[in-house]
């Protein structure tokens, strides 16, 4: 499953002179919990709160900061981007025979993969981490009605055999390239989530204790526990006392949400926080500025990444239905200029959602040009031809009107989205800009489809991450699936559905590699969505903070958070 790093509505707030900012940060300040400045203590700015702690529900990255510090992915991608073990002990593999083909009774070929969890790992309340956990979690994620993400996992594990308390087989109906990767798979203390999911699974996110309870130490097993939280505000973690493996250093971490950007910064500069995460931090453009003025008291590391900045599309909107429309949508605008001006050319502008980085990547792919001229011939032909004033309209006198919205307080953000404003504005395009907090936008309107034109925002994926979840059919997110799919925009496309199916169950890296470019090349002729540039993560650390390694991928720095040490 990909990751938001962020989805919705309300006006956006007017630019503050620095001034207002630092008072901000000084009542913020004031606000944090009590004891912020121990040196054994770790203060994280990031620019967005998770609309939920559940790990299953609404695929947050700001929930994913959160989390990884208090659990562990059975397994993950390192830095190296290299899939490793974190909750089980070995990695499943044929070679090592604890992954086994099968056939099924339809004819074709499944795999068995046999996964032993940590002996060591146990919830924050004393409770082992085991396969009653496992089996549990596997129900909720196979009810249709729940509201947890990522249904075409669980449908494809389809059987599962529980060995004993810590080792569990699953059976899956394909052998995909990645079939010994759980990454899809949170587990669920069984012991504790149980009623509330028992009472009324269509109601379960409303209920899980993950909310309900957030404090409860028995939600935690990895090397810290949530022990506060205040909605909107701030989260803080302290050390689990079961945690099996290194002993971290702080002795407190708090997570503040500072969903300004600007306010973010004159907070680290005040000293309220200590660290702005890269992953939900500073913008390129605002990094490049702090480095320049505060480089000399700051670490600031720049992160190339899988993070796809996009536009998604609202497709039900009749317009945006129009695959010329979109084309001439995406052609009306320099994006190349975009990258120079606002982020110093780092940003490279995409050609489809495949990075340059991974391996899979098209690079005979040509991006969608700048192109005004071709892009007004594109808007005559569907139609919208210039009217009163050089907006277009149709024949019946409607205006090529859309609303543009995306996460409020990011500055970077509505400067591209007031520039992407002035360049459809030349080309006869209205855009209405309505935006919304993060929490809002994610966890209500792109996850129920609320958006009625276009919402700007990222995902962040893993190294060559099939993209199911966001791009094939059966992933449109429906009120009779509770919400649970990805594909917020509505694509729906029998050739791209087809070109995800044989990719995942296509082993040779080279067939596979072909496969990838026959699906960047429909995306880049659908244009599902519009693809703006990849990002680079801009983290800004203390001194004295080492051990923080990003890794640019799905699996962030907090997963390693055991080895962060304040040194002198």
């Amino acid at each position: 499953m990909a990751a938001t790093e962020g989805q919705l509505r309300y006006t956006a707030p007017m630019r503050k002179p620095i001034w207002m900012s630092t008072l901000l940060a000084a009542a913020l300040a004031a606000s944090m919990p009590a004891g912020a400045t121990d040196k054994d203590e770790l203060v994280i700015g990031m620019t967005q709160y998770p609309s939920t702690l559940n790990p299953n529900i609404d695929p947050m990255l700001a929930k994913t900061l959160v989390l990884d510090m208090a659990r562990r992915p059975f397994t993950a991608y390192d830095v190296q981007w290299q899939m490793i073990c974190m909750l089980c002990v070995t990695l499943p593999t044929i070679e090592n025979g604890l992954a086994v083909l099968e056939d099924l009774p339809d004819g074709k070929q499944g795999i068995a993969v046999t996964y032993a969890i940590q002996p060591k790992a146990i919830w924050g309340d004393g409770t082992p981490v085991s396969t009653k956990d496992v089996q549990f979690t596997w129900e909720v994620g196979r009810h249709p009605q729940s509201g947890v993400g990522a249904a075409e996992f669980y449908r494809r594990a389809y059987k599962l055999d529980i060995k004993d308390a810590k080792t569990f087989t699953f059976h899956f109906d394909k052998v995909t390239y990645d079939y010994n990767g759980l990454g899809d798979f949170n587990v669920l203390p069984a012991h504790l989530e149980a009623a509330a999911f028992a009472a009324e699974p269509v109601e379960y996110r409303h209920r899980t204790r993950y909310d309900t309870d957030s404090t409860n130490p028995g939600l935690y097993f990895g090397p810290y526990r949530v022990v506060e939280v205040k909605a909107g505000s701030h989260i803080v973690l302290e050390p689990n006392p079961t945690w099996y493996g290194d002993k971290p250093f702080f002795k407190r971490i708090v997570f503040r949400a500072i969903e300004n950007s600007v306010a973010l910064e004159a907070n680290l500069l005040s000293g309220a926080i200590d660290y702005i995460t890269g992953e939900l931090g500073l913008t390129l453009d605002q990094g490049l500025a702090f480095e320049q003025r505060h480089g000399q008291k700051y670490d600031v590391i720049y992160k190339p990444g899988l993070i796809y900045e996009h536009i998604d599309m609202n497709l039900d909107n009749p317009m945006l239905k129009d695959g010329g429309v979109r084309r001439a949508l995406l052609m009306a605008l320099d994006r190349q200029s975009i990258s120079d001006k606002l982020f110093g050319g780092k940003q490279p502008v995409a050609a489809t959602f495949v990075s340059p980085l991974d391996w899979v990547f098209d690079d005979a792919l040509k991006t969608v040009a700048f192109d005004p001229e071709g892009a007004g011939r594109l808007f005559d032909e569907a139609g919208w031809k210039r009217g009163p004033g050089g907006m277009r309209q149709n024949a019946e006198g409607q205006k090529l009107s859309f609303e543009l919205m995306t996460t409020a307080g990011n500055r970077s953000r509505e400067t591209v989205q007031q520039v992407l404003q002035a360049q459809w504005k030349q080309a006869g395009v209205d855009i209405r800009i309505r935006n919304e907090p993060p929490r809002v936008l994610f966890g209500e309107t792109v996850t129920k489809r609320k958006f009625t034109g276009m919402a700007m925002y990222a995902w962040v994926s893993a190294p060559e991450h099939l993209p199911r979840t966001t791009l094939h059919s059966e992933e449109i997110p429906t009120q009779a699936n509770n919400w649970s799919g990805q594909n917020a925009g509505g694509y729906a496309s029998k050739r791209m559905d087809e070109l995800i199916e044989a990719t995942e169950v296509e082993l040779d890296r080279a067939k596979r590699k072909a496969l990838w470019k026959d699906m960047q090349e429909l995306y880049l002729a659908d244009l599902p969505v519009l693809p703006l540039y990849f990002r680079a993560d801009v983290f800004v650390l203390p001194k004295w903070l080492k051990g923080v390694t990003p890794t640019g991928h799905l699996n962030p720095a907090p997963l390693w958070v055991e080895y962060w040490r304040r040194v002198e």
